[in-house]
């Protein structure tokens, strides 16, 4: 089976296809100066985009890995962002943890496995 793989940098690749699952790297905000709610939604803004071009949409995502900052400080306002995400189409599975992010200004980073309808 052959591995396509989409916006390659040097150190790794936003996406890899292989069949009809397609896996994205851990997606967050480009602006990390944003509160919660903000990063948030430029994280599923870009998890979107990338689905888009992998040519498959959130419906069809089988799992999302949320990684929180501070889970007692932020959970109640990403999920306030996630559920009007979500609003339209069936309960995704998801895990959400709290972990120690590569940056201090980083609150959210997701990593998302869907497959192509």
């Amino acid at each position: 089976m052959t591995v396509q793989r989409l916006h390659i940098s040097k150190r790794f690749s936003e996406i890899a296809i292989a069949g009809h699952l397609i896996h994205l790297a851990g997606q967050l905000a480009s602006d990390t100066s944003l509160d919660i709610t903000g990063q948030t939604l430029q994280t599923l803004k870009i998890i979107d985009d990338f689905l888009a071009d992998a040519g498959t949409d959130k419906s069809h995502i089988m799992s999302v890995t949320i990684y929180l900052k501070d889970i007692e400080k932020d959970y109640a306002a990403f999920n306030a962002v996630w559920d009007a995400w979500v609003s339209n189409i069936q309960a995704l599975p998801r895990t959400c943890v709290e972990a120690k992010m590569y940056a201090p200004d980083v609150l959210v980073e997701m990593t998302v496995v869907a497959v192509k309808p």
